[in-house]
């Protein structure tokens, strides 16, 4: 491990690593690639700030990261066929890539070797890579947007902001890669997912739907943001995520179901396997509560039905 420094408050050190591919527990499957450890987004609600447990961190969520270091990527072409996603506990495209490039090394090696790539970010930087990007055989670049209120969004992440996703997201689907806009997570009474559908549906193929899902360190400074900026929202949430109430997201789900009949869009519970879709009519994954779907496969069939 090499000398650690500070960079706009931000701690940084670099870390070697014997393999930069693992693989994935998340629902889609297949390989994550995570190039950096920490996430200098901040997101409040990460789920990945668990992190922390295993790699001995005590600074807070946010002010740190790890850039890492492994050898090259032997035998790229294991992974033909196989979905590896890119970012599933950090952000790849970070505000720190644009000097250590760690995610455009992962993809050149990757470049040739026939795997789904699925890239997940907030960041318009992605657009850099563009070229490279188009070059890839089967590749898909998510974006997490959960509002149009830019003051909310930004009291959430430090990440760009919504007007600048939108345009990133709108130029990779111009140059004819599949994109997603993912309303992750959804925040109960503030989350309005048909409005952001309508300002997306002409420039992705899939539109995921994820809960906001409380739990570890970050439930109780979320509820207490709830408590003091929406005070009216927070009987919602204490029923919610208190008392374990799924109704609100059971309603959600249905307004989601009808959303994609009215608009001619599929309508499935996972978003396997890779496809485009007839612009305007992207295909609506209902990701709500997603542990109980992991391998479902598009039958409808959860472990148990919210």
């Amino acid at each position: 491990m090499e000398e650690q420094v500070k960079e706009d408050n931000i701690l940084i050190r670099e870390v070697e690593t014997k393999n930069i591919m693992t693989k994935s527990t998340l629902p889609v499957g297949g390989y994550s690639v995570n190039p950096y450890v920490g996430c200098t987004h901040g997101c409040k609600y990460c789920y990945a700030s668990f992190m922390k447990r295993f790699t001995g961190h005590t600074e807070p969520w946010g002010s740190f990261l790890d850039i890492k270091r492994w050898p090259e990527i032997k035998n790229p072409w294991k992974y033909r066929g196989q979905r590896v996603v890119i970012g599933s506990v950090t952000d790849g495209y970070n505000p720190q890539e644009e000097h250590f490039g760690n995610t455009r090394r992962v993809l050149e090696q990757l470049k040739g070797s026939g795997a789904e790539v699925l890239i997940c970010t907030k960041s318009d930087l992605v657009v850099r890579d563009l070229e490279l990007l188009k070059t890839m055989e089967k590749v898909t670049v998510s974006w997490s947007i959960n509002t149009l209120d830019e003051q909310f969004r930004a009291d959430m992440d430090h990440a760009v902001s919504i007007e600048r996703r939108l345009t990133a997201m709108k130029q990779v689907y111009d140059a004819g890669i599949r994109t997603v806009c993912f309303i992750s997570p959804v925040f109960p009474g503030i989350t309005d997912f048909e409005a952001i559908f309508e300002k997306v549906r002409n420039q992705c193929d899939l539109v995921w739907l994820e809960n906001l899902n409380l739990r570890g360190g970050f439930k109780k400074d979320i509820m207490e943001y709830i408590k003091e900026k929406y005070p009216n929202l927070f009987p919602l949430y204490d029923a919610i995520y208190n008392k374990k109430d799924r109704s609100y997201f059971q309603m959600l789900e249905q307004k989601a179901e009808q959303m994609a009949k009215q608009n001619d869009c599929l309508f499935v519970d996972n978003e396997l396997p890779y496809g485009r879709a007839k612009k305007g009519h992207p295909v609506i994954v209902d990701y709500f509560y997603h542990e109980e779907i992991r391998g479902s496969e598009n039958t409808g069939k959860r472990k148990t039905r919210i």
